[in-house]
């Protein structure tokens, strides 16, 4: 058994017995210090018997023997003494204090540490403390070592390493000053020369290695220690030569009798055995040969959590990119989106999330910060990070070329702890997976390029919806590197109207992404210009047909008036819209088509009119989802259908992914843009005037407004409303040629005025009018009588419109809103 010098608080001589023979006794494997302080130590115990080793070891709690009541102990049991004491010199039990400590507790008893000194008074209260912390320090080299030889022959007889480390000391901190005491031991590991050490513990945490710095920093935060207490704090250090050096730590915190932390009193020692294990070794050695072959970032991303997970017994991993603004997300295990917290379940708009890194201040701060950070069970983290690791996270930032080039996190549901060899672990696997990434972008720099450009194009957010919910998932080709020009929009549009729109582009290339993005742009700027769905992609289809460009698309476009639940359908070369009914039937619907976009510059679109109930599904999807090299577009079609029948409306998101679940390996991108029309609840009221250029008109326009509210039960705003068709006619007749209409809506809670005409030109409110003003005045009458007014262009002119609150008093048994029901609007002929 090794021998050495040994000198700790007091303690001369150390002596480490464990536990053998199935439990029953205790047999000592190291012997160290001055052997003449005690000599003739038992080899083998009994546990049972009446000696200090087997009384802590059967207590659990140390046992400490001042000189008076170690002859005590001798007197009642001479048997199990060591010889010096019970037959050498008589002075030796006046001036010998003893201490037994038990190693390990709970389910892994280990054993005994004894440790003796000349201390004439017993070892002092803080010699106590810190002879316990060393204890725990000799129960994790002694739990390290049981661990390599698992299942072989006992750990003592192949003893390769000192059980009791050779180096150590101990350290008090008083935590109101920050003036540490440190024994020279503890100096001479941090490789600081005591006559220049100054005393100050920022000058001991100046010693550590970055990515360890959360775990020394816990000296200095008694909250945190608190919650790691009995816990093994493990640390790099960098010394002056160069070396890296592993160093234990265990801390106890002296509180006031306030309950205020007062003192952290710890034990540092050198911990070799904490280095990585070989297979750790090879595990990075593995990963660093296969990282080098990974050719682009989705394949770098695969391997990190193929690596990673399952060694770690991870319950979650995620891998990304970062971004000025957000985390680009490349892998996720488990794919799942249930399995991620809401934040990131919001942004899943295609196969993975796009995190925003507003949402997650505690990753912004470790990325910005660049090293490792290791987080607890109970960790005060937003719920964005907590989700992802309830029992214990990782946030490993990924370095390369001098800057965080992404991150990876690893969580556990249940309570885990990090020990050193994960430290280590995600410390060197950081490194690996920094450098492959950037390499993986300087070979498939193309189609990143492309990948981005339709990341930028594709919306972030879809709107919410009065009437319904759109959800959509976007999945990029995973055959070869290219890109395609899948594309999907939601247009909230006026009056209640919403467009929805999917297409394809043409190839797999930047083009075919720059293409996409032009004709997605287009498509939204005739929409909202108020054309009706065949013109919208009438217009798309010339513009690019005049492109100089052979590359063609589809599309698929709808307008669905979300209160009246009338769809429009126009279909230019694509696959038919499915819907799925409130009873549960899924169906292709039967639109009739056109040819694709860019082939016939003046082909013309046909339109198809259908209603929807509430409840119904309306998806729109590209051909990726339905058709392969392995796949028929009729089996697609009809697997499709069956998912859906089968799926539950009430969640939208899901169905969603329930269709796309199955896609593997991919030939060809997949865009799924999903609706489930709820409807408003009530139907409007409408009525359309045509005001003929008369002296008269606006009298006419009264005439019919009156009659038209009072038949609809509007009585108390009517005043207000003959004001505002007043003032609107009369500006577009006055400052406008050709045809003027005039549209009434009554919602449940608001009547609408819109008057159209053939200018393009929008009402300017004037800044100010004096009294002398003949003009100008009306505009400023509409913003005071209404609660919101504004201008939209239409196709061809503009319209000018005003809103008034309504509140329903139709009288009893009446209900002019009953769905389905009701007078049709007025229509009433042009006056002679």
């Amino acid at each position: 058994m090794p021998s050495h010098r040994f000198a700790f608080c007091g303690a001369e001589l150390a002596a480490v017995y464990v536990v053998a023979d199935q439990g029953r006794e205790l047999h000592l494997a190291e012997l160290t210090g001055n052997r003449g302080v005690l000599y003739g130590l038992p080899a083998i115990l009994s546990v049972d018997s009446h000696s200090p080793a087997a009384n802590a070891f059967r207590s659990g709690s140390p046992l400490w023997l001042n000189p008076k009541e170690l002859a005590t102990f001798i007197e009642d049991d001479p048997h199990h003494f060591p010889t010096r004491v019970r037959d050498g010199d008589p002075d030796t039990p006046a001036t010998i204090s003893l201490g037994a400590l038990p190693l390990g507790h709970g389910e892994q008893e280990l054993g005994c540490l004894i440790v003796a000194g000349e201390a004439g008074d017993g070892f002092s209260a803080d010699d106590r403390s810190l002879l316990e912390l060393y204890a725990d320090q000799v129960a994790a080299g002694l739990a390290s070592v049981a661990a390599r030889f698992a299942g072989r022959k006992a750990p003592q007889a192949h003893l390769s390493q000192s059980l009791v480390p050779d180096q150590g000391g101990a350290f008090i901190l008083e935590l109101g000053t920050g003036r540490i005491e440190a024994h020279a031991h503890v100096l001479d590991l941090l490789g600081l020369p005591p006559e220049g050490f100054d005393g100050q513990v920022e000058t001991v945490l100046a010693c550590a290695v970055p990515d360890d710095m959360a775990a020394l920093m816990a000296i200095v935060e008694p909250d945190r220690l608190a919650g790691a207490t009995g816990q093994q704090l493990a640390f790099r250090i960098r010394r002056p030569n160069g070396e890296l050096r592993w160093l234990g730590l265990r801390c106890r915190v002296e509180v006031d009798a306030g309950g205020t932390p007062r003192r952290v009193l710890g034990v540092v020692a050198d911990a070799t055995y904490l280095r990585p294990s070989a297979d750790e070794v090879s595990l990075v050695q593995r990963l660093s040969a296969t990282l080098a072959g990974a050719a682009t970032i989705r394949e770098v991303s695969r391997l990190v959590v193929a690596a990673l997970r399952e060694p770690l017994g991870a319950c979650r991993v995620a891998v990304g990119e970062l971004e000025p603004e957000r985390l680009i997300v490349t892998a996720l295990d488990p794919p799942e989106p249930d399995a991620w917290p809401e934040v990131w379940r919001s942004e899943w708009r295609s196969e993975w999330p796009d995190v925003p890194l507003n949402d997650l201040p505690t990753l912004r701060s470790a990325v910005r910060g660049g090293h490792m950070s290791l987080w607890p069970p109970g960790a005060a983290l937003e719920p964005g990070l907590l989700g992802v690791g309830p029992g214990g996270l990782a946030v490993l930032p990924l370095p390369a070329d001098g800057r965080m080039v992404g991150v990876c996190l690893v969580g556990w549901d249940t309570e885990h702890r990090f020990g050193p060899e994960e430290r280590s672990l995600l410390t060197a696997t950081a490194g690996l997976v920094g450098q492959a990434l950037v390499r993986a972008h300087a070979l498939d720099a193309g189609h990143e390029l492309a990948a981005m450009l339709q990341r930028s194009l594709l919306p972030r957010k879809l709107p919410e919806l009065a009437g319904g919910v759109a959800v959509a998932r976007y999945l990029p080709a995973t055959a070869g590197l290219e890109v395609g020009g899948d594309w999907y929009d939601v247009i909230p549009l006026s009056a209640g109207h919403v467009a929805f729109v999917i297409g394809d582009v043409q190839g797999h290339s930047a083009g075919a992404a720059t293409i996409m993005g032009q004709i997605l742009t287009a498509v939204r700027a005739y929409a909202v210009e108020g054309h009706p769905p065949d013109v919208v992609v009438a217009r798309a289809n010339r513009l690019l047909a005049g492109m100089e460009t052979d590359l063609f698309a589809t599309c698929a476009y709808v307008d669905l008036d979300m209160e009246e639940g009338i769809a429009r359908f126009v279909r230019a070369g694509h696959l038919p819209p499915l819907l799925r009914h409130p009873d549960g039937v899924a169906e292709e619907l039967a639109v009739e088509g056109g040819p694709p976009l860019g082939v016939i510059a003046e082909a013309e679109f046909p339109m198809t009119e259908v209603g929807l109930l509430p409840g119904t599904l309306l998806v729109l999807l590209t051909d990726g989802l339905v058709e392969s090299a392995r796949l028929h577009l009729e089996e697609g079609m009809r697997r499709v259908c069956e998912v859906l029948a089968a799926a539950n409306p009430a969640d939208p998101g899901r169905v969603a992914d329930e269709l796309v679940v199955g896609v593997g390996r991919r030939d060809d991108d997949v865009a799924v843009l999903l609706l489930r029309y709820d409807g408003t609840g009530d139907r409007p009221r409408r009525s359309h005037w045509t005001v003929w250029r008369l002296p008269n008109a606006v009298l006419h326009a009264r005439r019919f407004t009156a009659r038209t509210l009072r038949s609809w039960g509007v009585v108390e705003e009517l005043d207000a409303a003959l004001l505002v068709v007043s003032e609107l006619v009369t500006n577009a007749i006055a400052h406008t040629q050709g045809e003027v209409g005039m549209d009434l809506t009554l919602s449940a809670d608001r009547l609408r005025i819109a008057v159209n005409d053939v200018s393009p030109r929008s009402p300017v409110k004037p800044p100010w009018v004096s009294w002398e003003s003949t003009g100008g005045r009306g505009l400023l009458i509409v913003e005071a009588t209404t609660t919101a007014w504004g201008s939209v262009p239409l196709s061809g002119g503009k319209q000018v419109w005003a809103e008034i609150p309504w509140h329903h008093r139709a009288p009893a048994g009446t209900d002019p809103f009953r769905r389905g029901h009701g007078a049709p609007g007025l229509r009433p002929s042009p006056p002679p």
